[in-house]
């Protein structure tokens, strides 16, 4: 499973690597809203929720489906204007001045993906002018909850009057908390992006995205970019494709790739990962290769000692090329490791291995 972004005939100066501070307040949102994501910085969001003016607070709840389950195109508008090549502003202000150019149905659409209504990565009919594509959304809203049918509501029928809810909503969030939260972090995102576009500059874009996460890899031959994730979509920068940095998302790597929209990928910055995450298709096999009965029995034996593959025969009552194919399935898994002492080759659990598992696949259904 991965997002493909197909690159070919993308000039190098359409590339841009840019800081977005309504980026950052959206994933500031998000990880108040779930502090469990991000346990490196609950120490900040609880200092955050302690000094929020109640009434804020409750304003924070009307529509937290915007960044809580997904993270809402919303805050990324630059990507929706027209040409595929606008860039971040400079301000917060200038960013809110890009939101409100975007169109209605734009912005619909946008705002409507916590519910999933409406085609993703492909052209489709918007719930603003399409009565059954309204239909769905509002019964898809029903099954999320009643907050979520309001605000549905709300947005298709006037449209307006929820942008200026929403802008004035962050106005005062930057007002509360965000300003000062931005004006520490705005060095440490420019550094990042001067940074990656020296590597774009000087090295390539190969390098420019290792830098940016091991699940980015660029397959020149074809002009594809491929982010391993786990989920599937695809879209073309045909008109740009945008870099942008978050010191706030790990353990999030997104990309936006809305139909006619220009892709970015929104990506952290000093993750705290000591080594690099193993990819989707590895985390399959991990936690397929734990899923047999047998091989957790196996995993017991070896977690406490090596053994040979005639001793584990005997230890649980199974022939030899049984053991064998349950061993071979971990060790593809990489779970376990095997070594020679003489004529006998000895298997044993890589305790290491097996203990990121939940850490890794909290970071691989998060990414």
């Amino acid at each position: 499973m991965s997002v493909d972004i197909d690159i070919t005939g993308l000039r190098r100066e359409r590339i841009a690597v840019v800081p977005s501070p309504l980026a950052e307040l959206g994933m500031a949102l998000h990880a108040l809203a779930e502090p469990g994501h991000h346990p490196g910085l609950q120490g900040w969001a609880t200092g955050v929720t302690a000094r929020l003016d109640p009434h804020l607070a409750d304003r924070m709840c009307e529509a937290d489906f915007l960044w809580r389950s997904t993270f809402s195109d919303l805050f990324l508008p630059y990507a929706g204007i027209p040409g595929g090549a606008a860039l971040p502003g400079a301000t917060f202000a200038e960013e809110l001045d890009l939101l409100d150019k975007l169109t209605d149905e734009q912005f619909v659409d946008a705002a409507l993906e916590f519910t999933c209504a409406l085609p993703y990565d492909a052209q489709g009919a918007g719930a603003l002018g399409d009565g059954g594509a309204r239909g769905r959304a509002l019964e898809l809203a029903a099954a999320r909850g009643p907050r979520q049918v309001r605000f549905t509501t709300r947005l298709l029928d006037d449209p307006p009057r929820i942008r200026s809810w929403l802008r004035q909503f962050l106005e005062d969030c930057d007002e509360a908390f965000f300003a000062d939260t931005w004006s520490r972090l705005r060095h440490q995102l420019a550094a990042d992006a001067r940074h990656k576009t020296e590597l774009l500059r000087h090295k390539g874009l190969a390098d420019a995205l290792a830098s940016v996460s091991p699940a980015v890899v660029l397959d020149e031959a074809v002009g594809r970019i491929t982010v391993d994730k786990m989920g599937q979509g695809r879209t073309t920068a045909s008109g740009g494709l945008l870099l942008v940095p978050t010191s706030l998302g790990w353990p999030h790597l997104m990309v936006l790739h809305r139909y006619g929209w220009q892709p970015v990928l929104h990506y952290p910055v000093g993750s705290q990962q000591p080594v690099a995450p193993p990819s989707v298709e590895q985390l399959t096999l991990r936690m397929t290769a734990l899923s047999h009965p047998v091989r957790m029995r196996l995993c017991r034996s070896l977690a406490r000692s090596a053994f040979t593959t005639s001793e584990l025969a005997q230890t649980h009552g199974m022939t030899a090329p049984e053991i064998s194919r349950h061993v071979a399935v971990l060790k593809k898994a990489g779970l376990i490791t095997t070594r020679r002492r003489g004529r006998y080759v000895l298997h044993q659990l890589d305790v290491t291995m097996v203990a990121r598992l939940g850490s890794d696949f909290l970071e691989g259904i998060l990414r």
